[in-house]
């Protein structure tokens, strides 16, 4: 035994660290790893079960090819500066000393160094990865481009250059750029910090390795600012300016020039700062940068602004000319402008008997629903439960009925889950029981029944109508715009059906069980478990109603389902169903874009879409992006029952879309494979039609020295129609014939007056009036050869012919209409304006606005009760639209509307009394009916004050009887004396401080 030799202690013993702390790390990682490992995996089920696991894959090894090759290029670069600047540290730094603070810097860094040099240009990379790895559509684009075939006027390059090779080339060069600018200053501050740059009193002291670290840099900053010089020579075609986009007389002449000798310099410079790094010399490349920064002040900003203000001002009209027509061209050309057929209209204002013969076929088709007020209507007629629910703004298509093609309002009956009672929402019962919605429900749009609702041609539950049934369509809705987050759906063959199906009335509700093929399986544990992470839902992974053949329904919106599959296209804001071939099919419009169209002008999407529903919120705005070229080159459907996905080049020929479909082959399908039934449901797209007017209100002028001259600019009227919220007024779909066609089509409408100022006045009146053919025909594979043709009437610009707003402001200020718009509100009933439509039928523009009454109560619904029409100068005003047409047109409107069978609130009599004796008597009913709701309402208003309700209840009746016979007594009156009548007929509103008097304008 050995003694421990004395003056000495025991050494401390080392405490260890417990495996608590490592352990909670690593279990920390391994969750947040698994967490971001399902939201891959659940993206590989969606992809995959959809049929397009191809995008999903090439957009993230895109992605993530450009990240690493942006990350590696910049962490390389800082890493190759430092380290380079370190090894050509000197070994005796001048004027060091024990105190020096550049050695303290240095020994503190010494310990963490190898950790600073590589976690640096980490830093650094990750940083330039992730901006790199958001431009992968430029670098796919460039790398797969196809060319358009066409050159630009200035340069004679192909269109591809600007769309595809110049944004590329400009973000290479960018990205470039910041490496090295980066990447010298990292060197430098080694350098500096390891003394081969110092600062002391005798001067500036650099070594040999510092000066070639600069030259180096500098030579190669000079070179891609050289190489940036020359592209902004291409880039002026790109310019958007304030009144014209494009390379203008200042660019051509002066700016282009000067760019390709600052380009020219700077490659100079570039070379003598080579130069100078081989000979140690730097007064020539100083002189030479001096130089550079002169002429570039000198010959890029100076030079251009004495050309643009004493040449180009002064004759600004006659030097821009030629290069104002390359913008009109070229704006036309990329909004798909450049085949607007444009035919002289001189309107006439004078309704004539028979006027509307010739357009006979239009005036039976002319729209009364409108799909933005009935969704109430039919909500309170078609839902049948609580859990059902319709879009607060219906669709407009036609579908061929009894020979015919008809215009309809259509809707999809989807679910709502908002609708069951707080004890019903339950996990089971909101992801397992209630997971779809039922049927279409689809109404005439020219016709109502006699009491104002819509006729329906479809309807019920089950579904029946003259679109189908069940046995010839699948009225499930799965996927929809208002379906649930998810739901858990399928079951083994046997099983007991546990989905809530369809009402069946005192026989109970239907039970059923899904058949399709709509969700990635989640019958397996692993999927259970990713899914119960990725919705953080418990349930889901422990429920009883998840089983072996169970699949989850997710991702469920139609343009949400279409822009996972096509990341590259801009979707259309209005997504609408149609019955085609057995199934409902959500349609969406999908959008080729660009910002780089070369004198085409620039416009902000979410901007030139807005409209009054937009503001209000029934449409979905566009996002606030830049385009100058746009193309509808996708048509896309989603099946409502099993989600599944569609592409249709409907614009083969674009080659946006051509370079895309090489990105991503064979996810978008030919034309060819169109079936007749969907090609007969596809129309214009809203938001493409809404791009387009805007630009025509400017580039309808063709002539450059008008366009210069601004003298002929339009303007889209606001929505005229009071409680629409404001903001232009929206295109209107309708069947239409427009005066050089032979038939009607179904076209997309809109109409323009004389620009509007703000703070400025203008007169409303009609400039012109554009028209979309939205007829592709139902031939399967081919689209019609009118659709798409754009046809623009022109109006005189001396015209008189009534605007939007001025005929609306007619129709508020007629007595006759004003009086029996009174009588309708009577009972605290609530009138609301329709769509006010626009038709050029007559020789002129026919306005048509439905009137709809609604009562008051929670369950109350619009219905049409009244019409409104205008032409010239006349107003008509009656319970149908074809007596409203009568009595507009003198008696004889030449055709019948699609209501001529509706006999409205008229009584229907065998026999009427003609001439004065009738309309005496009708004035007699009518003041008797006055007087009579006068004494209800006053009787209504005492007995509220009492607080006598029962009272109350029975004068509101007696005043509902009372505005009845009023309304009867007034159609009596117009059919005695309505032919001479320019606004139907018209009858007082009771007043509560005043006997009233009936009048009538005739």
């Amino acid at each position: 035994m050995t003694a421990r030799p004395e003056g000495t202690s025991p050494r401390p013993l080392r405490k260890r660290r417990g495996p608590l702390i490592p352990t909670i790390i690593i279990a920390v990682v391994l969750v947040v790893g698994f967490v971001f490992f399902t939201q891959i995996w659940s993206d590989v089920l969606w992809y995959q079960q959809l049929g397009f696991i191809q995008v999903f894959l090439t957009q993230n090894l895109a992605r993530g090819l450009v990240f690493l090759v942006g990350a590696l290029g910049m962490g390389i670069g800082v890493y190759a500066a430092i380290k380079l600047a370190y090894r050509a540290r000197p070994v005796y730094a001048p004027d060091g000393g024990p105190q020096d603070t550049l050695s303290r810097y240095q020994a503190q860094l010494e310990p963490v160094r190898r950790v600073v040099m590589a976690g640096v240009p980490i830093v650094f990379g990750l940083f330039a990865g992730a901006a790199a790895g958001s431009q992968w559509q430029k670098v796919a684009l460039f790398f797969n481009q196809v060319p358009f075939g066409e050159t630009d006027p200035q340069f004679g390059l192909d269109m591809s250059f600007y769309l595809f090779t110049l944004p590329f080339l400009g973000m290479l060069i960018g990205f470039l750029l910041s490496v090295v600018v980066i990447a010298g200053i990292a060197g430098l501050l080694t350098h500096y910090l390891y003394g081969s740059i110092r600062i002391s009193e005798r001067g500036l002291y650099t070594s040999r390795a510092a000066q070639l670290h600069l030259a180096v840099s500098g030579g190669l900053l000079l070179i891609l600012i050289a190489l940036n010089f020359w592209l902004d020579r291409y880039g002026t075609l790109q310019n958007s300016g304030t009144r014209w986009s494009g390379a203008m007389y200042t660019d051509v002449n002066a700016v282009i020039p000067t760019k390709a000798i600052l380009a020219i310099a700077a490659a100079i410079v570039a070379v003598l700062f080579i130069v100078a790094a081989v000979i140690g010399r730097w007064r020539l490349p100083l002189i030479g940068t001096a130089m550079l920064v002169i002429t570039g002040i000198f010959a890029g900003g100076i030079y251009p602004w004495v050309i643009q203000q004493f040449q180009v001002t002064p004759s600004e009209k006659t030097l821009e000319g030629p290069y104002i027509d390359r913008n009109i061209n070229l704006t036309r050309q990329a909004y798909g402008l450049d085949k607007v057929e444009v035919s002289p209209y001189n309107a006439t204002t004078n309704a004539a008997p028979g006027a509307l013969s010739p357009d006979a076929q239009t005036t039976a088709n002319i729209r009364l629903l409108d799909p933005t007020l009935v969704s109430s209507t039919f909500q309170q007629l078609e839902q049948y439960r609580p859990y059902y629910q319709f879009s607060p703004t219906l669709n407009v298509d036609r579908y061929a009925v009894n020979g015919g093609t008809q215009d309809t309002v259509i809707a999809v009956r989807e679910l709502n889950l908002g609708g069951l009672s707080p004890n019903q929402q339950s996990w089971y019962n909101t992801h397992i029981v209630y997971t779809h919605g039922y049927g279409v429900v689809a109404a005439y749009g020219n016709k109502t029944t006699s009491d104002g609702k819509p006729a329906f041609l479809q309807s019920g539950i089950p579904s029946t109508g003259v679109l189908g049934s069940e046995d010839t369509y699948q009225p499930r809705i799965y996927f929809g715009q208002y379906s649930p987050d998810y739901s858990v759906v399928g079951a083994p063959g046997g099983s007991q059906p546990r989905e809530q199906d369809k009402p069946q009335g005192n026989s109970g509700d239907t039970l059923y069980t899904y058949n399709g093929n709509g969700g990635p399986n989640v019958g397996n544990w692993f999927n259970r478990l990713v899914y119960a992470v990725k919705f953080q839902s418990t349930d889901l992974l422990f429920s009883d109603g998840v089983n072996d053949k169970s699949q989850i329904l997710y991702d469920r919106d139609p343009r949400q389902r279409v822009q996972k599959v096509a990341p590259y296209l801009t979707l259309d804001g209005t997504v609408y169903p149609a019955i085609v071939d057995g199934r409902v099919k959500w349609i969406v419009d999908g959008y080729t874009t660009s910002q780089y169209f070369p004198y085409s002008q620039q416009q902000q999407l979410q901007q030139i879409t807005a409209d009054s529903q937009t503001a209000s919120g029934r449409n979905t705005a566009l996002p606030p992006s830049t385009v100058n070229y746009i193309r509808n080159s996708v048509k896309a459907t989603v099946d409502a029952f099993d989600g599944s996905v569609s592409l249709y080049a409907w614009d083969d020929q674009d080659p946006i879309l051509k370079t895309w479909e090489k990105v991503f082959p064979a996810t978008v399908k030919p034309l060819s494979q169109m079936s007749g039934s969907l090609m007969s449901h596809v129309r214009y797209p809203e938001d493409l039609f809404k791009v387009q007017r805007e630009l025509l209100t400017r580039y309808h002028v063709t002539d450059p020295a008008s366009f210069y001259q601004n003298d002929d600019v339009w303007s889209v009227p606001n929505d005229p129609t009071p409680g629409q919220g404001g903001g232009k007024q929206p295109p209107y779909y309708m069947s239409l014939q427009m005066p050089d066609q032979k038939t009607p089509a179904f076209q997309l409408t809109s109409s323009f007056i004389p620009q509007t100022v703000e703070a400025g006045k203008s007169r409303d009146v009609m400039y012109g009036f554009l028209a979309a053919d939205s007829d592709a025909g139902n031939k399967a594979g081919v689209k019609g050869s009118e659709y798409g043709k754009l046809r623009l009437l022109r109006l005189p610009t001396d015209t008189n012919v009534p605007g939007p707003g001025q005929v609306q402001s007619r129709f508020d200020s007629d007595p006759s209409v004003s009086t029996a718009l009174n009588l309708l509100r009577q009972g605290a009933s609530k009138v609301q304006n329709g769509n006010l439509l626009t038709l050029p039928v007559g020789g002129g523009l026919l306005y048509v606005e439905p009137v709809y009454v609604q009562s008051t109560g929670s369950t109350s619904y619009p219905t049409l009760q009244r019409v409104l029409v205008a032409f010239g100068d006349k107003v008509g005003f009656a319970p149908t639209l074809d007596e409203a047409l009568k009595s507009l047109f003198g008696g004889n409107a030449g055709a019948s509307a699609g209501d001529a069978g509706n006999t409205g609130t008229q009584p229907s009599q065998p026999s009427q009394p003609t001439g004065s004796t009738a309309a005496n008597d009708a004035n007699a009913q009518l003041n008797q009916a006055l007087q009579d709701a006068r004494k209800a309402l006053t009787d209504s208003q005492s007995a509220l004050q009492a607080g006598n309700f029962s009272d109350y209840g029975a004068a509101q009746q007696r005043l509902s009887d009372a505005v009845q016979r009023a309304l009867d007594a007034e159609a009596k009156l117009q059919a005695a004396e309505g032919t001479g009548s320019s606004t139907g007929s018209a009858s007082p509103s009771p007043s509560a401080g005043a006997t009233p008097s009936p009048t009538a304008s005739r």
